[in-house]
């Protein structure tokens, strides 16, 4: 199994080639999105590498949750999520910082949640 120093350079270079970036850009707290620039359908195409970098199958919806925030789901109301949407995210993210999250748990910031540091703890768990 490879060492989370590892796996994060590997994250890293996939970031990197992903969505063309600097080495430096790529820190364990940048976010995907906000800070990286990555738009939705970038996670498919970072999935994929990963999964080849890896050797590994990532189920769809597994690593970057989907439909959980819509207005439909029942777990947000009002743009917040709702405690019952702040359990499905622990039980669909164990590997993202939802502690952090709970503090505003606002719709929009959601995509706070999918950092450098969430892809790795990801694949840690996922390569044991």
């Amino acid at each position: 199994m490879p060492t989370r120093d590892e796996i994060f350079d590997s994250v890293r270079e996939t970031l990197v080639d992903a969505l063309g970036l600097d080495d430096d850009e790529v820190v364990p707290e940048a976010t995907l999105m906000g800070d990286l620039g990555a738009e939705s359908i970038d996670f498919l195409d970072i999935a994929f590498r990963l999964e080849k970098a890896f050797d590994i199958k990532i189920p769809r919806g597994e690593l970057f949750p989907e439909n959980i925030a819509s207005s439909d789901s029942g777990f947000v109301k009002d743009g917040v999520f709702t405690e019952e949407g702040i359990a499905e995210l622990r039980d669909k993210m164990p590997h993202a910082d939802v502690d952090s999250f709970a503090a505003d748990p606002k719709v929009e910031k959601m995509q706070d949640l999918f950092t450098v540091d969430m892809l790795v703890n990801f694949l840690e768990a996922r390569l044991k």
